[in-house]
């Protein structure tokens, strides 16, 4: 019996797209609390299945699939710019093509007014009307009302009438701003992305014995298993160290390990690499919201994927991924690194940002430590200590030093030097992911 949480989520996922939901309603037709009936259309809008709206409220979207991520909702564009919904509220679950900017005389803007696309304009009802009629949505900047009847068409073709307060440029550049996060969202890998589903995904069950241990080691070489219930929940692992001195007739539910460590398929890889590394595990089940199997991830899928990962270009660059592409090995020293300090890596004062600092020590020493001990890291403790201003266009040398290292860990000093001086110096204490 699925729990109410499910339930919920499970009756969202059946209403058309479009609809309108309310936590009041919900817990009505639903026969739930108030609180239950809000954490699940939470949960849901984390899912991607509904978007919450200011003055408008909460409509069931299409979820977006993954490679899809540079095309917004006309939803999420209400959101973006903080815009009043005038008209076709019916359509705001629609994904918009490209934005067109009317800055033109009208039939020259509707050359490039296509269905679905977005025109960006001022107080000028002539064009809200012909853009409705060629199937696009209107965004009307400087904070403008339009016709009534302009209002009434939207309604009935579905297509959003948008009214912001900011002016055409700031729209553009927001909306522009908006589709390069979700570029950079696209490029995060998820334990969703990685894992082994559960349909090959090797388990036991809580009334196996530890003979079944010993056959699905043989099968799949793995020596770590999720133990389910009949309700395929996860309600323990049982390893090699649980079955030490135990006989072939063993219940397995008496050997396994309780309340186990476990991720969902929205953990991002980072996450799941660095507890596996801090708790020693192999293998960790990926579930649902209650607790079922959704499948397993090994240590081996996650270093295969930040071995991608490193050898893919960003779609969107982070500020981390401007501090990877600019920093240089020295040709006379490999374990030397010099950078040249940009704008994107300056504060407000013109002089290198102590994050970027922070970024580009980390990055110096995981390149090293990949030079020397090929194995990955994972940084526990960082120490910064920062004697004079960076300024931009400066170029910098990282010299990082491994002071100690073992199988697990590593204890690195590096000094930045400006041509000659010291600007500052780090200390990491990390883990190592063995490759």
């Amino acid at each position: 019996m699925s729990t109410k949480h499910e339930q919920i989520i499970q009756h969202i996922i059946n209403l058309p797209v479009g609809n309108k939901i309310s936590v009041r309603q919900i817990a009505k037709d639903l026969h739930v609390s108030d609180g239950t009936a809000y954490r699940a259309i939470k949960e849901a809008e984390n899912q991607g299945l509904v978007s919450t709206i200011e003055r408008v409220g909460t409509i069931r979207i299409e979820r977006k699939n993954k490679e899809n991520f540079e095309q917004l909702t006309f939803a999420e564009v209400v959101n973006i710019i903080d815009g009043q919904v005038l008209g076709g509220r019916d359509g705001l679950y629609k994904t918009l093509s490209k934005f067109v900017i009317g800055a033109m005389q009208l039939d020259a803007m509707m050359r490039y007014t296509q269905p679905n696309s977005l025109l960006i304009v001022g107080n000028r009802i002539k064009a809200h009307e012909q853009a409705l009629h060629e199937g696009a949505a209107v965004l009307i900047t400087g904070g403008f009302d339009t016709e009534d009847y302009i209002k009434k068409l939207a309604d009935e073709k579905e297509l959003p009438i948008i009214s912001t307060s900011y002016d055409t440029f700031t729209v553009a550049a927001m909306i522009n701003r908006a589709i390069y996060d979700q570029l950079i969202k696209k490029e995060i890998v998820f334990v969703g992305d990685i894992s082994t589903p559960f349909e090959k995904a090797y388990y036991l069950t809580t009334n196996d014995r530890i003979e079944q241990w010993y056959q699905l080691n043989e099968k799949s070489s793995h020596t770590r298993f999720p133990v389910l219930d009949d309700k395929l929940r996860v309600v323990g692992m049982v390893s090699s160290k649980d079955i030490v001195g135990k006989t072939m007739e063993h219940r397995i539910d008496r050997v396994m390990s309780r309340k186990p460590q476990v991720v969902q398929e929205k953990t991002s890889l980072a996450s799941v690499g660095h507890m596996m590394v801090w708790e020693g595990i192999e293998l960790v089940p990926v579930v649902g919201q209650s607790q079922q199997l959704k499948g397993v991830v090994s240590r081996q899928d996650v270093l295969k994927a930040m071995q991608q990962i490193q050898r893919q270009p960003q779609v969107g660059e982070t500020i981390d991924d401007i501090v990877s592409s600019n920093l240089i090995v020295k040709e006379e020293d490999e374990l030397t690194f010099t950078t040249r300090i940009i704008p994107q890596m300056t504060n407000q004062l013109g002089t290198l940002s102590n994050g970027v600092f922070t970024s580009l020590i980390a990055e110096a020493c995981s390149r090293m430590l990949l030079k020397v001990k090929k194995a990955d890291i994972s940084i526990e403790n960082i120490t910064v200590y920062f004697s004079k201003p960076v300024q931009i266009e400066s170029e910098l040398t990282i010299k990082p030093k491994i002071i100690d290292v073992g199988r697990l860990y590593a204890k690195i000093d590096v000094e930045v030097y400006n041509i000659d001086q010291m600007v500052g110096k780090g200390l990491i204490m990390a883990q190592l992911i063995n490759r």
